[in-house]
């Protein structure tokens, strides 16, 4: 069985394992305040060329956008989000559960245009009884998309301007960010990323990592006391220098990237193949989820030998659904693929 379901399924880059065993009985410091931690902060300030930004390292992706979206929102506030936005559908109301809401803005292809995050801002400041309702206090989105959508450079810029111009933080959630900057489709870096936005996050869990995020907060206001909010929330790791020795080994020799660069290369391929059968796409994502729209009868036959992720019916009956490669998959899993969909 070759698993396409998601970008997580393996454990980690075999250069991570290797600092982990070398430095299994090395005593540090606890809580993220040892000397790998501090190694891997240098690394990611000179991946985003943000040398002043604080950055703070996280288990997961829902941890890291609660912790967050609840420190830099005041009571009263909520963040704007696309509907389809991870905070809105995936993360079972973590974000509500904070005490903060989620203010979905409706939008075809998962991203959060300009003029729509500034209607939604008009609307509310512009309603003279706006103090009854909840005030939109940052913008969420992620990169790439739900859908593997990206932001465009000027895509960007106008969010931030916008964001800069009402005074709400621009918050981008990373969770693959690798799949997004070496996708052929970007033409951001990670330095328009930090310049851009107020705070981001480097996904680590779905791009090599064994686990962890590495939440970079470039926007000095919302620096102090960041680590309180990071213990309350419970995402203070005793041994924090576990999450320092990933993004060690993910951000040396430009690994990054370059493993997300083939997970991408792979998913292209599978679409070319499913292209060549004139089978039509939900979304056209230019990284490494590709979501093909299959029949029944196509479907039963990939069935075994090949695992996705069902993503939504069809009017017509067929079944959008999901192939992910990742940083680990095998040519030969996708080689095999191909050949399959070529059976159709």
């Amino acid at each position: 069985m070759y698993r396409f379901t998601c970008d997580y399924e393996e454990g980690c880059l075999p250069e991570i394992l290797r600092l982990m065993e070398q430095t299994n009985y090395v005593q540090t410091p606890g809580y993220g305040m040892d000397e790998y931690c501090e190694k891997a902060r240098g690394l990611i300030r000179n991946f985003c060329d943000a040398p002043e930004a604080d950055v703070h390292f996280m288990v997961g992706g829902t941890q890291a956008n609660l912790t967050a979206i609840s420190a830099f929102l005041r009571p009263w506030q909520g963040v704007l989000s696309a509907a389809t936005g991870h905070i809105n559908v995936h993360e079972t109301g973590a974000i509500e559960a904070t005490g903060h809401k989620v203010l979905a803005l409706e939008s075809p292809d998962g991203k959060v245009s300009a003029k729509a995050l500034k209607a939604a801002l008009d609307a509310h400041f512009g309603d003279p009884h706006s103090e009854h309702t909840v005030q939109p206090g940052m913008l969420y989105i992620s990169y790439p998309t739900e859908s593997g959508q990206l932001y465009s450079l000027s895509e960007l810029t106008e969010l931030s301007k916008v964001c800069r111009k009402a005074g709400i933080p621009l918050y981008l959630d990373g969770a693959r960010l690798s799949y997004g900057l070496t996708s052929d489709a970007c033409d951001l870096t990670a330095k328009d990323i930090a310049r851009l936005c107020d705070a981001f996050y480097l996904g680590g869990t779905k791009c090599g990592a064994l686990f962890g995020e590495a939440l970079v907060i470039t926007n000095e206001a919302l620096k102090k006391d960041f680590r309180y909010m990071i213990k309350q929330r419970g995402g203070m790791l005793a041994k924090g220098r576990m999450l320092g020795l990933q993004f060690i080994g993910l951000m040396e020799e430009g690994r990054y990237l370059s493993a997300a660069q083939k997970a991408n290369r792979q998913a292209l391929a599978i679409r070319a193949a499913l292209e060549e059968k004139g089978i039509s796409f939900l979304i056209p994502s230019p990284t490494n989820q590709q979501f093909p729209i299959l029949t029944d009868k196509q479907l039963a036959a990939l069935a075994p030998h090949f695992s996705w992720d069902f993503w939504e019916k069809m009017p017509d009956g067929r079944n959008a659904v999901r192939f992910c490669t990742s940083w680990a998959t095998k040519d030969e899993a996708v080689e095999a693929l191909v050949a399959a969909v070529q059976k159709l």
